[in-house]
């Protein structure tokens, strides 16, 4: 975090001379590229975890705004189109179950997805009708990152059609 602070500190000090858009995209390539990079870890996570994210989130919308301290920030969020980073990390996830659900995901994740369509046994029963994926818990678990995405994963896809199922 002392990194982007950093950066948004450096930024202040020229953002006179820049105008409103060049300020967004360099506070979008240096700052909220950082805060999205491996974000998937922290779901789940409390709030108290991501707190510092989202301090750094609400110091970077300030910044390009010309905000005060004591102004509220989820107007900026609204205007700069910027989802708040416990819903940035909720987006990643559902996206990255999205391209898993389709096929399109990223080759180590997609040997854990299994449609039960595909199980032996399950393809007569009516529950077998609506698309529904499985993780195989014991691949699922033997990284914190592939939990993580299970985890939720399994939120993102009770939003929509898809469900996951867990087999032991």
């Amino acid at each position: 975090m002392r990194a982007c602070f950093y950066q948004l500190r450096r930024l202040k000090q020229v953002r006179r001379v820049l105008g409103q858009d060049v300020t967004a995209s360099l506070v979008s390539a240096l700052v909220i590229s950082k805060l999205d990079y491996c974000n998937a870890v922290y779901a789940g996570l409390p709030k108290s975890s991501i707190a510092p994210l989202q301090r750094v989130q609400n110091a970077a919308a300030r910044l390009v705004l010309k905000l005060g301290p004591r102004d509220h920030v989820t107007p900026a969020f609204h205007q700069l189109h910027w989802l708040p980073v416990e819903h940035r990390i909720q987006f990643k996830l559902c996206l990255i179950m999205h391209h898993l659900h389709v096929g399109h995901g990223p080759s180590c994740l997609q040997e854990l997805v299994q449609a039960t369509t595909d199980l032996p046994g399950r393809s007569r029963l009516r529950s077998s009708r609506i698309p529904i994926t499985e993780i195989r818990t014991a691949a699922a678990q033997s990284d914190v990152w592939s939990a993580g995405v299970f985890v939720s994963g399994t939120h993102c896809l009770e939003l929509s059609t898809p469900v996951i199922t867990v087999t032991g």
